[in-house]
C-alpha cells in the first residue's frame, strides 16, 4: 500500500508539474498584439455547409441573399477591405493564354453559364461568362444574380491594378507547380505589386515553388498543418515546437485551440519564438475543411482579446466592424 500510495503521488506531482509548466496563464499577452481579419473570398454569398464534398456546387445552396456582391470579383474584394479585412484570399487557375483567371471552382459550370474545366479557357472567354448565373436560394426555382451583369471575371493583373496597397492571399487550386513559377513571373515583372502578395497556399507544389522564388512569401501546406498540430499534441507538453511548426502560419480551428498546450498565451509565444504565427478557423465540423471561418459574433467572442495573430472570416462585412469598431460597410443591395 504504501509503495502504491508514493506512485500514485508521484504521478500527480508529473501531472502538476506539466500543466504549471503548459499553462497558458504563465506569460502575459504579446507586445503589441494585433489581430489581422483574412476575408475568404471577400464579401460573397453564403451558403449551407451541411455535408459538403469538393463536388458541391456551393451556388445551388445559398442563404437568401442579403447583399448584391459575388466572391472572387473586384467589387467584393474592396467591400470586404472596407469593412476592416488586411487580407483578402482569392483563388486562381491558369488560363490557356497563360494569365491567371480569379476563380474558385474547378469547373465553371456551377457559377456561371459556361462548361468545362477553368483552366481549359482562354481568359476572354472566361470575361464573357455571366458570373451570377448558377446562384439559386431556393433549390432552382429563382436565380436572383443571373443576368445582371455581375462580370467579367477579373485577371490576377487587374485586382492587383485596382487594389495595389493592399494584401492578398493567393490559393493555388491545383498541385502544378508550373503555377508558382507564373505567381514569381508576375512579380518580377511588376515589382511594385510585390507587397500585394501576401501570401500562397493550396497545393504543395506550387506553393513551395513561389515560396522558393518570391522572397518573404508567407505560405504553408495543409500536409504542414496536419504534421504540425499532431506533431504538438505529442511533444508540446515538453515546450518543443517540432519542425513543421516553424517559419510558418498554422491554421487552428478555434475548437482545437484550447485542447493544444499552452493555449492561449504560452502557445502564441511558442510560435512567435518559431518564427511562426496562428491563423483562427471557424470550428472543426463545420463543414467546407480548411474554410470554415469565424463567421458569427458568438464564435467571435471566444477569441482572447490579446490574441495576436489572424482570423479568417466567410463574414467580413459582419467581423471586421464588431472586432474592429468601425462603422458598418454599406453594401449594394439584393436583387
Amino acid at each position: 500500500m504504501k509503495r502504491r500510495y508514493w506512485v500514485t503521488l508521484a504521478a500527480l506531482a508529473v501531472i502538476l508539474v506539466v500543466y504549471f509548466f503548459n499553462a497558458g496563464w504563465r506569460v502575459g499577452p504579446q507586445p503589441d498584439a494585433d489581430v489581422r481579419l483574412i476575408a475568404h473570398r471577400g464579401v460573397h454569398q453564403t451558403y449551407n455547409r451541411e455535408g459538403l464534398d469538393n463536388d458541391t456546387c456551393t451556388a445551388e445552396r445559398i442563404h437568401q441573399p442579403t447583399h448584391g456582391l459575388l466572391e472572387n470579383t473586384i467589387p467584393s474584394m474592396q467591400a470586404a477591405f472596407a469593412a476592416g479585412a488586411d487580407v483578402v484570399e482569392l483563388d486562381v487557375h491558369p488560363t490557356t493564354d497563360g494569365q491567371f483567371a480569379v476563380m474558385h471552382d474547378w469547373t465553371v459550370d456551377c457559377r456561371t453559364d459556361g462548361k468545362g474545366e477553368t483552366r481549359s479557357h482562354a481568359m476572354d472567354d472566361l470575361r464573357a461568362l455571366d458570373l451570377g448565373y448558377g446562384y439559386t436560394a431556393d433549390g432552382g426555382n429563382t436565380y436572383p444574380f443571373r443576368g445582371k451583369g455581375y462580370g467579367p471575371m477579373p485577371e490576377l493583373t487587374e485586382v492587383l491594378a485596382a487594389m495595389p496597397d493592399r494584401h492578398f492571399l493567393v490559393n493555388f487550386k491545383s498541385r502544378e507547380a508550373r503555377e508558382g513559377d507564373m505567381l514569381a513571373a508576375l512579380v518580377a515583372a511588376h515589382p511594385e505589386w510585390r507587397n500585394a502578395i501576401w501570401g500562397a497556399y493550396g497545393g504543395d507544389e506550387p506553393t513551395y515553388r513561389a515560396a522558393g522564388a518570391i522572397d518573404g512569401l508567407h505560405v504553408w501546406s495543409r500536409r504542414g498543418l496536419i504534421d504540425c498540430l499532431s506533431q504538438y499534441v505529442g511533444l508540446g507538453w515538453t515546450g518543443f515546437v517540432p519542425e513543421p511548426c516553424r517559419n510558418t502560419k498554422v491554421m487552428i480551428p478555434i475548437n482545437i485551440a484550447p485542447w493544444l498546450w499552452g493555449w492561449p498565451n504560452l502557445l502564441q509565444q511558442r510560435m512567435a519564438d518559431a518564427g511562426s504565427q496562428i491563423i483562427l478557423l471557424g470550428p472543426y465540423g463545420s463543414g467546407d475543411p480548411g474554410t470554415a471561418g469565424i463567421d458569427d459574433l458568438e464564435t467571435l467572442a471566444q477569441v482572447p482579446k490579446d490574441f495576436d495573430g489572424y482570423v479568417w472570416t466567410n463574414r467580413i462585412e459582419l467581423i471586421g466592424p464588431a472586432w474592429k469598431g468601425i462603422e458598418p460597410v454599406e453594401l449594394p443591395p439584393a436583387p
